[in-house]
């Protein structure tokens, strides 16, 4: 049994590798936010916005750069958020992302 790898998580995976690859975090959310008016598009870009924020010090930091609470956080992006741009964009830089299209467009 030693010699059977453990499995992960795709969640566990996909922070692991925005951790590891900080300059993939961007590409990430670019994707994301040209699918965001797909179905499900939203929900998909709050799922790899929190990826990017566990990748870079969690809720907590976040929490504490933005001014937010961190109960505002995780209502926020669920899958059901809707927040703000002002929220989003303080968001966004806490992080150290910025929303842009595939052509670099800001």
């Amino acid at each position: 049994m030693s010699d059977l790898k453990r499995s992960v998580s795709h969640h566990d995976a996909v922070v692991k590798m925005l951790r590891d690859n900080p300059e993939d975090a961007q590409m990430y959310l670019e994707i994301a936010l040209e699918e965001i008016n797909e179905e499900g598009g939203v929900g998909a870009f709050m799922i790899a916005l929190r990826h990017v924020i566990e990748a870079r010090g969690g809720i907590g930091d976040v929490a504490a750069k933005t001014g937010l609470s961190r109960q505002q956080l995780y209502k926020t992006l669920s899958e059901e958020g809707n927040p703000t741009l002002t929220t989003l964009m303080k968001i966004t830089r806490a992080v150290g992302v910025k929303l842009v299209d595939r052509t670099g467009k800001r």
